[in-house]
């Protein structure tokens, strides 16, 4: 089986309804499972804000549609995407699972351009060596800048680390409501 065919054929089908692919996951145990994850194409240059043009934050962005991918979305594909893998025979063998969501509301952060999107939002970031002595950190994003992801921090002392993305291990957005 070769995933990289799977992903170019996800591509195509999320390309022609106006979304993306996030990721594409193949797993095997008790059942075979193949996991698409879509997401919205970001408005180019745009980050969440309304009509007075401040950043908008948790459910307003939500609400907004900037981020939503819908149930609808995903059934569009879903239902595309099983006809080109069973058509072009991708999956070989009898029976597997395909799964198609969105990132969800605590979505990995993985491209630069991830960290300039979410702007304002809440993020987790936790880095594989310490920076500032830290390797744990909650706060809003401030974007993205000479290769380093910025964040606002909360605490007795608001302040703002700029982290380096090499050093950055997992990274996700927080719930806000």
């Amino acid at each position: 089986m070769d995933l990289e065919k799977i992903r170019e054929a996800a591509e195509r089908v999320a390309r022609s309804e106006g979304l993306e692919i996030f990721d594409v996951e193949w797993k095997v145990g008790k059942q075979r499972f193949l996991r698409v994850s879509i997401d919205r194409v970001p408005k180019s240059g745009a980050r969440m804000t309304d009509a007075a043009g401040t950043v908008l934050a948790g459910t307003e962005a939500r609400e907004g549609g900037e981020l939503g991918v819908s149930h609808a979305d995903c059934q569009r594909v879903s239902q595309q995407l099983s006809v080109i893998l069973d058509v072009e025979e991708l999956i070989p063998g009898p029976g597997y699972i395909l799964e198609v969501s969105s990132p969800g509301m605590d979505r990995p952060l993985r491209k630069p351009a991830e960290y300039e999107r979410f702007r304002g939002r809440m993020a987790k970031i936790s880095t594989a060596e310490p920076v500032e002595d830290e390797k744990y950190f909650e706060g809003r994003l401030a974007g993205f800048v000479d290769g380093k992801v910025r964040l606002e921090l909360k605490g007795k002392v608001a302040r703002t680390v700029e982290l380096p993305l090499e050093k950055i291990r997992k990274a996700n957005l927080m719930v806000e409501f």
